[in-house]
């Protein structure tokens, strides 16, 4: 079994699971273990939960600019080390390094890119004149903390169509990636700390149970 470790990211720091249990991950290529994962409990899942209700306080307050600007630094910081996720991706899941090189990255980049753009683009609209002297608007804001699952097929391209949209928006999340594919998901957030604020983006490891835990958190 080889020595590399998968993380929580919670709050901020790269933790792990408050009980120190861990599960085995598998090179499908080879079906061997090559790395560990924190087996994440609810004790983990409220921590992040928490961590995510803080950080909304202020990140639900930020500006379309800020928003913007920070998922503009994670597309190009995604793409300046998109060499290293490709062979996480390929380590984790067994595509062909090609494959992932010229069919997953650039889309994972390219969304980052436009919700940046969509972030300019929530803007309140008039609903109509329902009433004498009344005028119904639509405004849209963030709802606030986000749970979110992604599968093991396209764990990064998966994960990045599900964060991009709900941070452009405004929203906090705590995300957890398959059991069987953590590895760039972990990456991918550990990478995010730099450009967003504590608490923001959260992603914890584990199996059914962690799931279960996650949707079924108040």
């Amino acid at each position: 079994m080889g020595d590399q470790v998968f993380r929580n990211v919670i709050n901020g720091e790269i933790v792990d699971a408050v009980s120190q249990q861990t599960y085995q991950v598998f090179d499908p290529a080879t079906g061997e273990a090559y790395a560990t994962a924190a087996m994440s409990g609810e004790e983990d899942i409220d921590r992040a939960y928490r961590a995510a209700s803080a950080a909304f306080e202020t990140w639900g307050e930020t500006t379309p600019a800020q928003r913007q600007l920070a998922l503009l630094k994670i597309a190009d910081a995604l793409e300046a080390r998109a060499a290293e996720f490709v062979t996480v991706e390929s380590k984790d899941t067994g595509k062909p390094l090609g494959f992932t090189t010229t069919d997953e990255i650039p889309p994972c980049v390219d969304q980052f890119r436009f919700f940046a753009g969509a972030a300019r683009l929530l803007e309140g609209k008039s609903a109509g004149e329902y009433l004498a002297d009344h005028t119904s608007m639509i405004r849209r804001e963030p709802i606030g903390v986000v749970g979110q699952v992604t599968p093991w097929n396209y764990p990064l391209m998966m994960m990045v169509w599900k964060i991009a949209p709900a941070l452009a928006a405004g929203n906090t999340i705590v995300l957890k990636p398959s059991d069987t594919t953590p590895a760039s998901s972990v990456l991918l957030a550990e990478l995010a700390q730099e450009f967003l604020p504590p608490g923001v983006l959260n992603v914890v490891t584990g199996d059914r149970s962690t799931g279960r835990a996650l949707v079924e958190h108040p």
